[in-house]
């Protein structure tokens, strides 16, 4: 009986004891899950605050005023990257008061570009779902960006102050790019007031043409003042030919002349020489007869 009373304590403790260590366990996890749970509030509460960050962003963006900034911004980092900064100009001021966000000087005429572009209705034709609302808004974008191909025809295409008979148009979104130029709308309207309309991609490809253009140009200066260079060397090389003809004919005759001089030496000497022999026996003679 008392062997089998000390084994029923001693599973009694063991079980006590197997409880308290699971109860201690037990806690261990409850702290480490408060505070997993602590962390995971503290990052819901980051998150929160930087979602109504972005949205204040997305706010101050929408600023037409600023959205012509940061377009401008843009326009200009894309030339310094690409052009030398004595082949451009930015916010470029025209005599009537007029400033376009730049201007690329070719080698006679410039080239002005706008980076101003409205996109009010594009994202209010985007964001809404229902399908007239979304009808209005298109036609009120084709509508603001062909005003704005007149506005800027009208203030920057001057011919007679320089510039060429074409404006570019820099729209800084591809998105909003392939959707004014697939309406006919706004691509006749291009046509008509010769207004180019540029992506940031498709600006990339039209600065490049135009350093090859300013390149060929170089190289044509270049070819005109080695064949100037050429020409006048040849002229050079006909009159040092001349010289040289004059100066062998000038030695031609010094030399005809030494020899015409040298031979009546010679026949100066012969005849000494001969008056000499005569005189001597002469006087031998003269001698003989005395």
């Amino acid at each position: 009986m008392r062997d089998s009373g000390r084994r029923q304590d001693e599973q009694q403790r063991t079980f006590i004891d197997a409880l308290q260590k699971n109860s201690s366990d037990m806690g261990e996890r409850l702290d480490r899950a408060s505070q997993v749970i602590g962390t995971v509030q503290k990052s819901i509460g980051e998150f929160s605050e930087i979602g109504r960050s972005i949205k204040d962003l997305q706010d101050y963006i929408s600023s037409p005023k600023l959205r012509g900034n940061m377009g401008e911004h843009i326009l200009g980092e894309t030339l310094k990257q690409m052009l030398p900064s004595d082949l451009f100009v930015l916010q470029y001021p025209f005599p009537n008061g007029e400033i376009v966000d730049a201007l690329i000087r070719l080698q006679e005429d410039s080239i002005p570009i706008d980076a101003k572009f409205p996109m009010a209705n594009f994202k209010q034709m985007h964001h809404t779902t229902v399908e007239k609302e979304k009808k209005d808004f298109e036609k009120l974008f084709i509508r603001d960006v062909i005003k704005h191909i007149g506005d800027i025809a009208r203030k920057y295409i001057r011919t007679d102050q320089g510039t060429i008979d074409y404006a570019i148009m820099y729209v800084p979104s591809e998105a909003v790019f392939y959707e004014a130029i697939m309406q006919d709308a706004i691509q006749e309207a291009a046509r008509e007031k010769r207004v180019v309309m540029v992506s940031p991609s498709t600006f990339h490809a039209f600065l490049r043409a135009v350093l090859m253009s300013l390149q060929g140009v170089r190289i044509q200066k270049e070819a005109k003042e080695i064949l100037a260079i050429i020409h006048s060397s040849k002229q050079e090389y006909e009159k040092i030919s001349d010289s040289l003809s004059t100066l062998d004919k000038h030695l031609s005759n010094a030399y005809n002349q030494l020899q015409q001089v040298n031979k009546f030496f010679v026949q100066l000497g012969q005849r000494l020489t001969r008056a000499q022999s005569i005189s001597i026996e002469t006087e031998k003679e003269t001698k003989k007869i005395a």
